[in-house]
Formats: C-alpha cells, structure tokens, sequence
C-alpha cells in the first residue's frame, strides 16, 4: 500500500518537518527519489541516503513511478525497513511515465507548506554521509542561493556527466552559470516560493535544465559543490539511455521517434 507524503511520520529527525513562523531559512529539507524499476542501484542509494548523518529536520520519501508489481513490492519492503515513505504514483494519476512534473508540483506544494526544501537525489547516485547536511550548510551560508548541487564523480572519483565542465573549477562551493543536474540538488526554499512549478512546460520530461535557468531569472545563484562529490552511474536509472554510448545512431532516433528524453 502507498502512503503519501503526509501520512509518514519523518525520521530521525531532529524537530518535526514544519514551517516555521517568518519561513526560517533552517526549516530542514524533503529529500526525494524518483524511481522506475532499476532497484539494484535504487537499493544502494536508498541505504546511502539512509546512512546520512543530518542535525536539521528532514524526511525521506521515495515516488515509484510505475515500476513493476515485483519492483513495487521490493521498494515496498525496502522503504519499510529504512523508514522512508514510499509514494505509488499510479495511485495518484494515470498519467504514464515519466511523471517527473508530477513529482516536482507535488512536492513544492508540500514544502511551501513546510516552509523547507526540496532535495532530490536520483536512483542513480550514492551519496557520502555528510553530503546532504553540507549541501544544506552551503545554502545556509548563501542567502540568494536558489539550487545547491552536488558534483558527481565515477567510482574512481574523476568529475564525470553531467559536470564535466567542473573539471577546471576550484574545490568548493562555486558559482555557475550552467545548468544543475538533479542528480543530486537542493532546491532552496527561497527557489521554491519564487518559481512556481506550475509554470513548467508539460511537454517536457525533465527540468533541471529549466529549472537552473529560471532560479538565475529570479535573481537566484545556482551553486556547484565540487567539494562535495556524489557517486553517479549515469542511467542506471534509465538503461535505455545508455544507448547514447553504445549505440548513439538508434539512441536518437528512438529519442526523436518516440518522443523521449525531452529537456
């Protein structure tokens, strides 16, 4: 049976996930894991996350989006035996995959309520124990920081996709102009109360890249972690993107005939 956000109480936190009168920039975060299938990698950044050490008020909630029967039931008992909420999707809309949009609409609405943010880490990343309350750190100490990212690296720790370009920037909280991946993002509560996710294009599948642009619109500065570095395994999560390497000729034209992958 799913939950929704609300009906899992959070864990390990240290105050109760709420707003706070005047919107406390310290109001904690709702981290996220969207999930279709791929449980293997979904299993190590469930326990990864599971593993964070974190002193702010947090909750963790996973949005199957139509993985098998068989899936389901083994997020089911994995979430059960983490504490993480787990919310079906198709319980929620019939909406085919991928419900990206969703999931983003949904959980601003949760967190303008909590007045916290909004921290998506994907099924295919495993973070460090510490990268979650440092990203949060890093945008505490940023006042018109709209998404604190976190580097990804390959398991031999060499910057790899999405940051390549990150390969020539100083180690630390940086700057910049290019697009965040959500591969692991924090999404600011000050991003959260500016750009309202209505306003998304819903012929889109994804929006990171949408996203980066229109919280430097509102006036925000995206921020890049190179100090903090995330394990990614690109499209574990999406095997049939993998085609992009190995096949790059079929990659595209699935992409474009089959209306895929749209950004």
């Amino acid at each position: 049976m799913s939950n929704t956000y609300n009906d899992i109480p959070a864990r390990d936190t240290a105050s109760p996930l709420g707003g706070s009168e005047g919107g406390s920039r310290d109001a904690g975060f709702l981290v996220i894991t969207p999930v279709k299938d791929s449980i293997e990698s979904t299993e190590q950044t469930l326990r990864a996350l599971a593993a964070s050490e974190l002193s702010v008020p947090h909750r963790f909630a996973v949005w199957n989006d139509r993985s098998t029967p068989e899936n389901t039931a083994r997020l089911a008992a994995l979430c059960s035996l983490l504490g993480f909420s787990l919310v079906n999707i198709a319980d929620l809309t019939d909406t085919p995959s991928p419900n990206y949009l969703f999931v983003l609409r949904q959980c601003q609405r949760e967190c303008l309520e909590s007045q916290c943010g909004l921290l998506i880490v994907e099924s295919d990343v495993i973070v460090q124990p510490d990268t979650l309350q440092k990203m949060h750190d890093t945008a505490l100490q940023q006042p018109d920081a709209g998404i604190v990212a976190a580097v990804t690296v390959d398991d031999a720790g060499r910057i790899n996709y999405p940051y390549d370009f990150a390969r020539k920037l100083p180690v630390g909280a940086v700057p910049t102009r290019h697009h965040c991946s959500f591969c692991c993002s924090l999404l600011t509560p000050e991003l959260l109360r500016r750009y309202d996710f209505a306003r998304l294009d819903p012929g889109k599948n994804w929006f990171d890249v949408t996203i980066s642009h229109e919280s430097l619109a509102c006036g925000l500065q995206n921020i890049l972690c190179t100090h903090l570095p995330v394990v990614h395994r690109p499209h574990q999560s999406r095997p049939w993107k993998q085609l992009k390497y190995k096949n790059p000729l079929l990659y595209y034209w699935r992409k474009f005939t089959k209306g895929f992958d749209k950004i």
